[in-house]
């Protein structure tokens, strides 16, 4: 039967690697090897036995067993399963009753896991997670239909329908009971097949034959499954806390409240324990209108409710507030330990009719020990009910209580405690709603007072049933069902004792709320997730259903349970592991502790406490229970001996033979099977129906032992760290005035870093005992493969409780805690182990908090043990060495820092009071100090004092009443030479002060040098903390590096002061990227040398009015800003440029507002001492003018141009911003003044007005423009000759009074200049220019790959050409011409370099001038004349730079080979160039540079051409529109072109075709394509060369036309181009003419191509006067 015998080998376990061990140990340890898995049976039912070793399994070892009523079976370690006993399934009669194991053939091949027994049933999972079932199947178990009984094992399937497609399920653990299975799924899941209610699935026709999902517990991770013969268990982890689902006001399935409040005395009960009859089979002998009705405790506290001992209260509240609610009739912490041991989970409060019962009850709980159980202390016949239980009938409140009296309860409850019990109740206790029946009166509903009535002795049955079932109802609260287990799961009893509202509030309740808010730490293990997936959870509920008739479920009744339900009273106790026998139940805790509850007719249960329908502590001798089986009607459990050698324990039947009388009694508690003892070390125990059988490992060269001596350990490790926690933290956390918020601070995070700690160690204990059930492989020990957990662990815990140490956290406690320490001497001593008389509080304390430190000894020691199994050269051995040392050097390190830190302290304890308390800090260890006279400051008065302390993070210089600390991250020391005098000098160097130390001897010199040296060291490295585990402890220190980062903040350094700065330093200067904190809110982050911003940086700071910061980016130079940078203003300005001692100096860019805003404005232009000063364009985008001129002091001063958005141009003088003295004005009209100004636009003084026709005035003017003008003068009409010379005179003049173009933008070149290293241009060695460009290329790169837009891939090829300088040795070639053109084509492509940030400055800057209102058609000349001064003053930098470069306008000699005869266009002879003076490349700016330049400057250079051309191109685009119109042959004569010219066919897309009268587009359409791209060049010589190839294009159609060679006069060519010309249809023809004009080589204008270059300016003109007739 489902004995709960399948041992299950912790399931998550990979078992791929079950193959032992063998090759890998030595050779006794091989031979050894078959000493594994021994299995040993012995009959049930006697205590005086001996075990038999089962025949016939020849050596092989035993990995896990199960056994059944009458049948067991074995798993071997190669996963072969073999079966004996009775097996009726078998169809031979010589099987059916196997002796020796049977092999079961059928699963050969598959490698089984695990196998399971149910009572006439079997099971077995394999690797792949398969389920093999056979056996007896009469109702269903083996998951097979109509078949009664399933002889072979058979594959059965489990698939998830929720999936789709269906996704078979894989199984790590089974369960068999007696008609049902239960099977545990990797994703830790159950699956249930059989028959009955302990299935727990929502069904009543049985058998179920196809496995189903139990969706009760979907969702939760369970961890074990056991099967009795008819109820269930499992073993699931609880929710972690933010998970927690808000709770129901009711119940859901019964709609009754699931929280009652009952007014006491001077407390309010809220009782949460609500049972709900759904779920429960009710059975007819009892009343269904029966409701369970919560009552009160009894004093004896053998409540059974939902709510736990205070041990595992955790308070859902936050950390900080009150958990003062907790525990308010148990004063003595005492009562707390007996609650917490003993099997009854009593709750936290429980209250007293009068004060002598309670103190009875206290003094019988004090004096209770440990390990037994409450029973002595507790009168077991619980038939009289209390008065409080009368009192106590349950108050059910009206369904709809409303809300408002809620909101009074909680004003009430405000008033009368105070705020915080109100906040406390709110946080952590039910979400208040749930109190609604605090109102109610007492109803008279007939099942009410069900709990109260006060049945005497003899209304007892004698059926031991109807017993149980009456203990089990009377006095006593029966859980709820499901709603309330996720917040229960936690543990955080939802019992809270308020204030009566009519009594007077308990004075010790308002003590406790008075306290400090600091106060109560949740002593719950702060639980690591990481520690959590790698070793067993604790962290667990016990959940159980099916038949309760015998109490077997633990709920505390006899009910059966149709679905499963968390035993409450198990929450918070650390079960690990659950056994299920034929009636009962065991619940194996990490502690070591067994809970047993249900039949306990032979004693099975190891204790006679009664009611056993709820878990109680069984009564095992021995160190603690590890391992435990629950058989029919028996128990084993397996606990630690003195000797290590676990002992059997046997409760249960107990048959003795006495004058051959067989005499059957039962256990009063378990008793040690001493013949079990002699047969070697039991790892695995399995009760069955008949038998019992444990698997035995024999000792071999000491290894079992060792592995069960460090379990062993480990378990009463936990035990006693457990205890510690419970009896001492607890308690003293709970005092009253424990000093300041700091050491109360340090005390919590002391006891949270041991409850960690412990909680680790409790988990580890677990999973040892679950490695001693498997196959014990050395490497996977967890403190071998998760060694980082412990070492972390133990490291943090030893830094709290260092810190709390030096703090004087133990002389704290001692006042306080002086009663409660003295009242539990004994206790203390027994658990710091120290047996010294006469002990001081404190050293007990001390002792105790740093007992866990010994540990780590046991654990180096246990695992060389360990590792001396293994042959030196294995793997094994190394890595048991390996962390062996590991942990030693840790517990030799900590041991360490634990003198440190008692140093420190008795330091502390002799130093002035004053000042201890500024520096004494919990991290902060004391190294060395100068009291002996040791060190002494240099130069120093002769009676002051010098006190020199050196921490681990600071050198403290204490005089009188001051002390300065020095942080030891920024402090730099270096021993002085000797023969400078200073004789064992130190030089100390910090950020703000520089002094010299002298000591008395070289000895304290060195030895202080060191120390300082040392300590720096460790301060930088932070690595105090973190030793290299296994390194030994001395590792050689080198010097502490001179460069370093670290944080500071400056005193007295009056720019600094009370700045904060991040970042590198260097010898005691901040050095390097860093960033620096204002008080006021300032802030640099960049670059800083010597201790000043010094490179690139960004600068923030608060314009306080504006409430904004300003911002600046770009360079710097010993702090301040200098170079190129971006400011932006808190207005809104931003300025973009060169800075010069913080100061805008240089060329410069200020955009002022945004295009919305109510000016916005641009400047660019030069700077001088933060005002514009010199050339400059301002842009008024408000008023729509811009003026180019100069300026001075932020205003115009000097020449100028303005041009407004109307069209209106002024050119000439300004003073103060306004137009005054000598000026022309012209409108868009091309009406023009020349004369006076005052003011802007106003005329004033002698002048002459000349209108578009010609006319003009002179005289005197006054008045605005635009707006009526005084004249007095004189009216002139010229004749029509005198007009033709006079008009244009006007506009001749303009430009002159403008600033001249070289005048402009000095500012750029001079920076230029300057980043080249010259002072002025020209002036520089042309060497430290090359220089300066390499470093402005490699460092402006450096910055672009700091910076997060990365380069992309062509420019970063740009940069690596550019490392190449062109070479300059030899003649100057046109090679070298060509290589110059490439570098500075290349130059121009990257701002990095200096040449391409003049070039993109200057298109910014000329881009700025000429577009937007600057796009006006008077500006065409201007702007024509600047890019000129451009090119003239470029060429200048780049001859600078390529000396050999001619001058403009020399000549290069074309090479022998390049002045090979070429035909003139023109005259037939083959062209010597006898006509040019030298034949060569002509150099010149135009050619160097403008390739260059003019792509850039283009559109809005021919934007102004356009503009200027518009009337013209009109005329010439209407006169191209109209003569398109005709044909090709029509067009052709019109012009008057030679017949002979005509293009006879044409190849029109590819084929040839006589040219037609209506042929259109189609003659010389090969040099019309060719002509139109000159719109798509930028050069002048790039067009040039378009018209020549468009002339040869023309002479090769005539050449085909004629079949004969001929040469052209000018005037057969000109109507053939003529016609190109119109054909080609370019719009802006005249804009192209004239930009040629203006800018192409002066060289060129008399040479072929200037020639073609006159012929189209001739068609040009031509087409716009041609008149047609």
């Amino acid at each position: 039967m489902g004995t709960g015998a399948e041992r299950d080998i912790i399931p998550s376990l990979s078992y791929s690697h079950l193959e032992c061990f063998r090759g890998r140990l030595c050779k006794e340890e091989a031979e050894g090897a078959k000493e594994r898995g021994l299995v040993y049976v012995w009959k049930a039912g006697s205590c005086s036995i001996t075990p038999e070793r089962l025949p016939g399994l020849s050596g092989k070892t035993v990995l896990q067993a199960a056994l059944g009523i009458h049948h067991g079976l074995l798993l071997t370690e190669g996963g072969e399963v073999y079966s004996f006993g009775k097996l009726p399934w078998r169809s031979g009669p010589e099987e059916s009753c196997a002796n020796s194991p049977v092999l079961e053939n059928t699963l050969l091949g598959h490698h089984v896991i695990t196998v399971a027994a149910g009572s006439f049933h079997n099971g077995a999972v394999t690797e792949s997670g398969v389920v093999y079932m056979w056996g007896n199947n009469s109702a269903g178990q083996c998951a097979v239909a109509n078949q009664p009984c399933v002889p072979e094992p058979q594959p059965i399937s489990i698939s998830d329908s929720e999936t789709s497609p269906l996704l078979s399920v894989r199984i790590l653990q089974l369960a068999c009971g007696e008609e049902h299975t239960l099977a545990l799924s990797l994703s830790r899941e159950i699956w249930a097949w059989g028959s009955g209610c302990q299935l727990g699935l929502i069904t009543t026709t049985f058998p179920v034959t196809k496995p189903q999902k139990v969706e009760h517990l979907a969702g939760r991770v369970v961890l074990q499954i056991a099967c009795g013969a008819c109820h269930s268990l499992a073993l699931v982890q609880c929710l972690p806390v933010q998970e927690m689902k808000p709770i129901p006001e009711r119940c859901n399935h019964c709609s009754q409240l699931l929280i009652t409040m009952t007014d006491k005395e001077d407390h309010v009960i809220i009782s949460d324990s609500h049972c709900c009859p759904l779920g429960v089979a009710l059975s007819d002998n009892q009343p269904e209108n029966r409701v369970f009705c919560p009552s009160l405790e009894t004093p004896e506290g053998k409540s059974v409710t939902g709510s736990q001992s205070e041990d595992c209260q955790k308070p859902l509240v936050e950390e900080h507030m009150l958990v003062a609610l907790e525990s308010d009739g148990a004063s003595m912490p005492s009562s707390n330990d007996g609650q917490e041991d003993s099997g009854i989970s009593s709750p936290g409060n429980i209250l007293f009719p009068d004060k002598k019962e309670g103190k009875e009850y206290l003094i019988s709980l004090s004096d209770h020990s440990l390990n037994e159980s409450l029973a002595k202390n507790i009168c077991t016949e619980p038939e009289q009910p209390s008065q409080e239980e009368q009192l106590g009938a349950c108050i059910p409140g009206p369904p709809g209580t409303s809300t408002s009296a809620l909101n009074s309860l909680v004003a009430s409850c405000a008033s009368a405690v105070g705020v915080r019990v109100a906040a406390t109740y709110e946080a952590g206790a039910l979400s208040l709603k749930k109190v609604m029946n605090f109102y109610g009166t007492p109803s008279s509903e007939p099942g009410s007072q069900s709990g109260g009535g006060s049945p005497g002795p003899e209304a007892l049955k004698d059926s031991r049933e109807e017993q149980v079932r009456l203990e089990s109802m009377q006095g006593k609260k029966s859980s709820s069902l499901v709603d309330i287990r996720e917040e229960e799961s936690e543990g955080g009893s939802r019992r809270l004792s308020l204030p009566g509202l009519l009594s007077q509030v308990s004075p010790r309740l308002l003590r406790k709320v008075g306290r400090a808010k600091m106060r109560t730490v949740a002593l719950t293990p702060t639980y690591s997730g990481e520690a959590d997936a790698l070793l067993p959870s604790l962290r667990t509920e016990v959940w159980s259903w099916g038949k309760g008739k015998e109490g077997q479920l633990g709920h505390g009744d006899v009910l059966p349970r149709l679905q499963p339900l968390c035993v409450k009273s198990l929450d918070g106790k650390e079960v690990i592991h659950l056994s299920a026998g034929g009636h009962h139940s065991l619940a194996l805790t990490a502690k070591s502790q067994v809970y047993s509850w249900g039949s306990n007719i032979s004693g099975q249960l190891g204790h006679l406490n009664s009611p056993t329908t709820v878990p109680r502590l069984a009564k095992v001798c021995g160190d603690g229970v590890w391992s435990t089986a629950a058989g029919l009607d028996h128990s084993l459990f397996l606990a630690d001996e003195e000797d290590f050698q676990p002992g059997l324990y046997y409760s249960g039947q107990e048959t003795t033979t006495e004058n051959n009388l067989y005499e059957n009694s039962c256990t009063k508690s378990p008793i040690l099977l001493l013949s079990c003892s002699k047969i070697g070390y039991i790892s695995n125990v399995i009760a069955g129906g008949d038998n019992c059988l444990v698997l035995v490992d024999k000792n071999v060269m000491g290894y079992i032992a060792s592995l069960h001596e460090l379990a062993s350990t480990e378990r009463r490790f936990y035990f006693k760290l457990s205890e510690i926690k419970s009896q001492v933290l607890r308690p003293l956390l709970g005092l009253d005035n424990l000093g300041n918020a700091n050491t109360i601070q340090l005390l919590q995070e002391m006891a949270s870093r041991f409850s960690k700690l412990c909680y680790l160690i409790g988990q580890h204990g677990a999973s040892l005992s679950s490695f001693l059930h498997g196959v014990k492989e050395a490497r996977s020990l967890a403190i071998l493969k998760h060694s980082s957990l412990f070492l972390d662990s133990y490291t943090e815990y030893c830094t709290s409780v260092t810190n709390f140490l030096v703090m004087g956290g133990f002389m704290l406690l001692a006042k306080p805690a002086i009663d409660f320490l003295s009242k539990n001497q004994e206790l203390l001593q027994k658990l710091s182990e120290k047996n010294e008389e006469n002990l001081q509080l404190v050293e007990v304390l001390n002792a105790l908090f740093f007992m866990p430190f010994g540990r780590l000894h046991n654990y180096a020691r246990t695992l060389l043990k360990l590792a001396t199994c293994f042959e030196v050269a294995s793997p094994e051995y190394q890595k048991l060495q390996d962390s062996s040392s590991c942990y030693e050097s840790l517990a030799v390190h900590l041991s360490r820092k634990r003198k440190e830190a008692e140093y420190t302290l008795g330091f502390w304890k002799t130093f002035p009071g004053k000042m201890t308390d500024s520096l004494r800090k919990p991290e902060r260890r004391l190294i060395c100090e100068s009291s002996n006279r040791g060190l002494s400051l240099q130069h120093a008065g002769r009676f002051s004092v010098n006190w020199f302390i050196l921490f681990n993070d600071a050198l403290v210089h204490a005089q009188f009443s001051t002390h300065h600390i020095f942080p030891l991250s920024t402090l730099w020391v270096e021993a002085l030479s000797e023969e400078a005098g200073n004789v064992n000098g130190l030089k100390i160097t910090t950020p703000e002060e520089q002094f010299v130390l002298v000591s008395s001897t070289p000895q304290e010199k060195t030895k202080w040098l060191r120390a300082i040296s040392q300590a720096v060291d460790q301060a930088l490295k932070g690595t105090s903390d973190l030793i290299l585990y296994g390194a030994g402890g001395n590792v050689p220190r080198q010097e502490p590096p001179i460069s370093r980062s670290a944080k500071y903040t400056f005193y007295k350094d009056p720019r600094f002061k009370d700045a904060v700065y991040d970042g590198r330093w260097l010898s005691g200067r901040p050095h390097g990227r860093g960033i620096l904190k204002w008080a006021d809110g300032r802030m640099y982050a960049g670059t800083f040398r010597t201790g000043l911003e010094d490179g690139y940086g960004e600068y923030r700071v608060l314009n306080k009015a504006l409430n904004k910061d300003d911002h600046y980016v770009g360079y710097w130079k010993e702090g301040k800003m200098c170079g190129h940078g971006v400011y932006s203003y808190a207005t809104g300005e931003v300025y973009e440029g060169c800075f010069q001692d913080n100061m805008r100096h240089g060329h410069g860019l200020l955009r002022s507002g945004k295009l919305t805003s109510s000016s916005p404005s641009m400047f660019i232009g030069q700077w001088t001492m933060d005002k514009k000063s010199g050339y400059g364009v301002f842009d008024d985008i408000t008023r729509g003018e811009k003026y180019m001129g100069m300026w001075q002091d932020d205003v115009c001063q000097g020449n100028g141009v303005v041009v407004t958005q109307f069209g209106l141009y002024y050119e000439g003088a300004f003073s103060t911003n306004k137009m005054m003295g000598t000026g022309i004005l012209l409108s868009e009209d091309d009406t023009v003044y020349e004369g006076e100004f005052s003011d802007n636009w106003t005329l004033s003084g002698k002048g002459t007005l000349t209108l578009p026709n010609g006319d003009y005035i002179e005289g005197l003017f006054s008045g605005e423009w635009g707006s009526g003008i005084k004249i007095t003068g004189t009216y002139f009409k010229p004749s029509l000759y005198e007009n033709e010379k006079d008009k244009p005179k006007a506009l001749r003049k303009l430009g002159i009074l403008a600033v001249p173009p070289d005048e402009k933008w000095k500012a750029v070149f001079e920076e230029c200049w300057n980043q080249l290293g010259c002072e002025s241009p020209g002036q520089g060695d042309r060497w430290k220019a090359w220089d300066n460009i390499a470093v402005a290329l490699t460092t402006n790169r450096r910055q672009h790959k700091d910076s997060p837009e990365l380069l992309s891939r062509s420019h970063t090829q740009t940069l690596e050409s550019l490392e190449f300088i062109p070479q300059h040795i030899g003649a100057f070639t046109l090679e070298k011409y060509e290589n110059i053109k490439k570098y500075l084509i290349k130059a121009c492509d990257t701002p990095l370099h200096p040449l391409g940030k003049l070039v993109e400055t200057l298109v910014a800057v000329y881009r700025m001038t000429y577009v937007g209102v600057g796009a006006n058609r008077r500006l065409l000349q201007e702007a024509v004349r600047e890019i000129k001064s451009y090119l003239k003053r470029i060429f200048q930098l780049v001859r600078f730079l390529f000396p050999d470069l001619p001058e403009e306008g020399s000549t290069i000699p074309f090479l022998a080979t390049e002045t090979k005869g070429r035909r003139s266009f023109c005259s037939g002879k083959s062209d010597s160039r006898s006509e040019s003076p030298e034949p060569g490349y002509v150099v010149t700016s135009f050619g160097l540079l403008l390739p260059v330049l003019l792509p850039r400057l283009y559109p809005p250079l021919f934007m102004l051409y356009a503009l200027d051309n518009e009337r013209e191109e009109d005329i010439y685009w209407e006169c191209v529109l109209r003569l398109n119109k005709q044909t090709d042959v029509a067009l052709l004569s019109f012009l008057g072109v030679q017949a002979k010219f005509w293009p006879g066919a044409v190849s029109i897309l590819g084929e040839s075709r006589k040219v037609s009268s209506n042929t259109k587009d189609a003659c010389f359409a090969s040099a019309v394509e060719c002509l139109q791209q000159i719109s798509t060049t930028f050069t002048p010589a790039d067009k040039l060369k378009v018209i020549q190839q468009t002339f040869e294009e023309i002479s090769q159609n005539v050449l085909e036309t004629l079949q004969e060679d001929f040469l052209w006069s000018m005037d057969d060519l000109f109507p053939v181009f003529l016609y190109v010309v119109l054909r080609a249809r370019i719009r802006n023809l005249g804009s192209e003419v004239h930009l040629i004009e203006d800018l192409m080589d002066p060289y060129l204008q008399h040479g072929e191509q200037g020639i073609m270059f006159t012929t189209l300016k001739a068609c040009y003109y031509q087409i716009q006067h041609e008149k047609l007739t």
